[in-house]
């Protein structure tokens, strides 16, 4: 920040001018959806001209010349670590106009077991890149490990790694949903509890990691409620506030299943984490009990035969 000067035997201090830095939206971290113009002295940005929605414009007018099914790929776009929770919306919409919602059907499980393989594959990003942003590799490797088992999923049942085009209004492609494709989610399942574990153990508890986290980032209930934050953001503030145990206001499946949600106290970036670390064991426990409606595990007790597949 500083530049020294020598003249006549004379040190003298000048100030460097502060720096206009363009950030987005081509930079691969805001990745078309954002773009800052960054006033900065050193490392501290003075001044800040945010540009968002870059990605996002224009896709109403795109979509007001398509039937909705063909809108439908749009909202893959809108959240990239969020793919088939933005589809779902997109197809909750069309089903409250149609006066066709249900929550108990075979598609609708399905669809609540891809929302939590979906949030999982949300919150490793978020912990992983985190972890690597403070200073700690070791654990983007081990999650991003894991979405690339998730994505497979993805890609087993449209044929795409991320943008899936999978649900529709009313129903989902049930034929690729198929008892190799539950047991290896069973699979995977079963042994992402030790990656959790060993995530744990390598940050939870780690003395950098909580100095880095504990007070940073903090805020309050009423700037939660004034800034309309949702989700992770809304909870870490003591906010009980999950649509899925709303009896007014659920969607998908939740209804009939058993799990809990997570609030912390302090709003800060450690309560955060934590809550997306045991939302992230929760949706385990969500997606095995999707797997156990559709196949009727607990009352056969046994496996299906292979030519088995789930129907209406």
């Amino acid at each position: 920040m500083w530049q020294v000067h020598n003249e006549n035997n004379n040190s003298s201090l000048k100030q460097i001018k502060s720096v206009n830095l363009n950030f987005g939206p081509q930079h691969p971290a805001a990745h078309g959806v954002l773009r800052l113009i960054l006033q900065l002295n050193g490392e501290i940005v003075e001044k800040m001209d945010p540009h968002i929605g870059l990605l996002h414009r224009g896709s109403e007018k795109l979509i007001e010349n398509k039937i909705y099914l063909q809108g439908l790929p749009y909202f893959d776009r809108f959240d990239y670590c969020s793919m088939l929770i933005q589809e779902h919306a997109y197809c909750l919409g069309i089903e409250a106009l149609m006066g066709s919602l249900n929550y108990n059907n075979t598609f609708t499980q399905v669809r609540t077991l891809f929302d939590e393989l979906t949030r999982i594959i949300n919150h490793l990003l978020a912990i992983s890149c985190h972890a690597l942003d403070v200073g700690s590799m070791t654990p983007i490797f081990w999650g991003f490990e894991e979405r690339e088992k998730l994505m497979e999923f993805y890609e087993r049942v449209c044929g795409a790694r991320m943008h899936a085009a999978f649900y529709r209004p009313n129903e989902v492609n049930l034929n690729t949903v198929n008892t190799f494709l539950l047991e290896d989610i069973v699979e995977f399942n079963r042994n992402f509890f030790t990656v959790l574990n060993e995530m744990h153990n390598i940050l939870t508890y780690n003395k950098i990691w909580k100095q880095r986290l504990i007070g940073i980032g903090t805020y309050s209930l009423k700037t939660c409620l004034d800034y309309g934050l949702t989700g992770v953001m809304s909870r870490s503030v003591g906010l009980k506030r999950d649509l899925r145990l709303n009896r007014m206001e659920t969607y998908a499946n939740y209804y009939y299943l058993n799990f809990r949600s997570y609030i912390g106290q302090h709003g800060d970036c450690y309560d955060r984490f934590l809550i997306r670390m045991n939302e992230m064991a929760e949706s385990v426990n969500i997606a095995n009990q999707c797997i156990n409606k559709l196949t009727n595990y607990k009352k056969k007790k046994k496996k299906f035969p292979i030519s088995y597949k789930i129907n209406n």
